[in-house]
């Protein structure tokens, strides 16, 4: 993996900034991209099919990691075209370009556990959609998936080292630590890796290059609501001001959200031949980060 060329979509991003210098303590040589950032090493529209190529051809990346993502789910609803751009063009352009091109270029495309609802664990085959978010990033794995490609559908937490974008975990601390009243969510259920672990775990993938879909998050699920009280317990913040609720209580969500997204990860575990952390473990991890001073 040393010295190899990756590629990183999207690099700008939360997951991006904390996967990006990852990647480089690594000793792999590392190139962002995005459609307009100060940040990213180039500027430039994926989803624009003769743009993509010519940068492509210019680089022969052996890996190209794809973030980018238009992940506003009510957006999506009102913008079904811009949602098909990013959230599968680019795919598209990518996957075309490998298999014209570049056959030996290896693709990690990350997409997200919102292709899930219902009750129980849900396999990689167990999907239900719900609105165009969830449909047009499903349309994306189609797309990486007609080159040998590693999908992975996930959710992350952590602290974001991105001017733009903040995370749950970065919005729970803020809201705390500043004694603000906020509503979590208790009928919305998730397993949520922190953006360390995941970064590490994009790294063994590209190591190992598994073909297909994967889930891949924490070894248990959450309600969202027991997520934000247990992070205050563990980074000693005042959770007074914080009260459960649940969505269909609330106003401000336009478009239906899945409420139960928890994802069976024990095909990633057998194929790696590992166990994966509990949430309770990653919320301890990703703690320090925030509080150095905690004591655990």
């Amino acid at each position: 993996m040393k010295d190899n060329l990756i590629i990183v979509v999207g690099g700008d991003g939360l997951l991006g900034s904390t996967l990006v210098p990852f990647l480089k303590n690594k000793g792999s040589r590392v190139i962002t991209v995005s459609r307009t950032s100060k940040t990213s090493d180039y500027n430039l529209d994926f989803s624009d099919e003769e743009s993509a190529k010519k940068f492509l051809d210019s680089f022969d990346p052996e890996f190209i990691i794809n973030l980018a993502g238009l992940t506003d789910v009510d957006f999506c609803e009102a913008s079904p075209n811009m949602s098909y751009r990013i959230n599968v063009k680019v795919v598209e352009n990518i996957a075309n370009w490998i298999k014209t091109k570049s056959p030996k270029c290896h693709l990690v495309h990350i997409s997200t556990d919102h292709v899930y609802d219902g009750n129980g664990l849900h396999s990689e085959n167990d999907v239900t959609i719900t609105n165009y978010y969830a449909f047009s990033k499903l349309a994306g794995e189609l797309a990486a998936m007609i080159i040998p490609s590693t999908v992975l559908r996930t959710n992350f937490f952590g602290k974001s080292f991105c001017a733009k974008r903040r995370s749950i975990s970065d919005w729970l601390y803020t809201s705390l630590k500043n004694k603000e009243k906020i509503q979590v969510f208790e009928d919305v259920f998730f397993n949520p890796l922190s953006m360390d672990t995941l970064s590490e775990l994009i790294f063994l993938s590209m190591e190992k290059k598994p073909v297909g879909v994967f889930n891949l998050g924490s070894r248990d699920g959450l309600s969202k609501a027991d997520f934000a009280f247990l992070f205050s317990e563990i980074i000693h913040l005042n959770p007074s001001n914080m009260t459960r609720t649940t969505t269909d209580k609330v106003s401000f969500l336009k478009i239906y959200r899945p409420k139960n997204m928890v994802m069976d990860c024990s095909k990633f575990e057998k194929t790696f031949n590992l166990v994966l952390p509990t949430l309770k473990d990653e919320i301890i991890e990703i703690a320090r980060k925030y509080y150095e001073t905690t004591k655990f």
